[in-house]
């Protein structure tokens, strides 16, 4: 199944009034995308409409680079609607596998993913990664999207380095030198590491806390509601597939 089936299925199935029979709602809560032919309560949904953008969608395809596999029905204001998340009072209406296009966004604002690459640093990071145990993919992934593996990289806030490890952090790892790429992607590994055993293994509340920090997860018992931070989730979870498929290996299927 085609995104371009998916989308024209859930307008076909609209069975709304004329004026929103060719409108697919993009609909976000926390740190879930959907599409639905009705806003859904308590999420944040923006109108497309067929005939301006048909098909500007980023980030139907969730973390993993899969869409949605079941499209569900339900009752909303006295009339039938559909989305791609089970609100509810759902039903299941169908089941669907669509893949991700090559080179499609992986979050709104953030651009184009890249492409893996295998290249950079590998010596590093395959160490790090046989030393602490973390996937090399997983680091390439994270370093990916913190610094696109510039050494020499510092951001606004001060984070500095390949992994962008704030100063303090970087003290606490017992790295002298942020800017030696070696250093930094062996701090880096064992802070994710930390993370990992943290949230016992859930890749996504590890990212969350990378890019937030524990104590931001924790206030919110999850992914914080930072638009930043969702969008740092969603781009290190397509990196990290793109590269386990760089690497010949099979895709990571999230637990549920």
């Amino acid at each position: 199944m085609s995104r371009r089936a998916a989308v024209v299925l859930l307008l076909g199935l609209s069975v709304a009034a004329p004026v929103c029979a060719r409108t697919v709602y993009r609909c976000v809560q926390g740190n879930t995308v959907s599409l639905a032919t009705a806003p859904e309560p308590g999420s944040r949904c923006t109108p497309r409409e067929i005939e301006d953008s048909p098909l500007q969608t980023p980030n139907l395809w969730g973390n993993m680079g899969v869409f949605s596999g079941t499209l569900y029905e339900r009752e909303q204001d006295g009339r039938t609607v559909y989305s791609t998340r089970n609100l509810p009072g759902s039903r299941v209406y169908l089941r669907f596998t669509v893949a991700t296009p090559p080179g499609e966004p992986a979050h709104e604002g953030l651009g184009k993913v890249g492409r893996p690459r295998l290249d950079a640093f590998a010596a590093e990071f395959k160490a790090a990664a046989r030393a602490t145990g973390v996937d090399d993919a997983w680091l390439r992934a994270i370093a990916h999207a913190e610094s696109g593996f510039d050494a020499g990289a510092v951001s606004p806030k001060g984070a500095q380095g390949v992994m962008q490890l704030m100063p303090d952090t970087a003290a606490l790892l017992g790295v002298r030198d942020p800017f030696s790429a070696q250093q930094s992607i062996s701090g880096g590994a064992r802070h994710m590491r930390t993370l990992l055993r943290r949230y016992n293994g859930d890749r996504t509340l590890a990212a969350a806390a990378y890019n937030a920090g524990i104590g931001a997860v924790s206030r919110h018992g999850g992914v914080p509601p930072y638009a930043e931070t969702l969008a740092y989730v969603e781009k290190v979870m397509a990196l990290y597939a793109g590269y386990r498929e760089a690497m010949g290996l099979r895709a990571e299927v999230p637990a549920r």
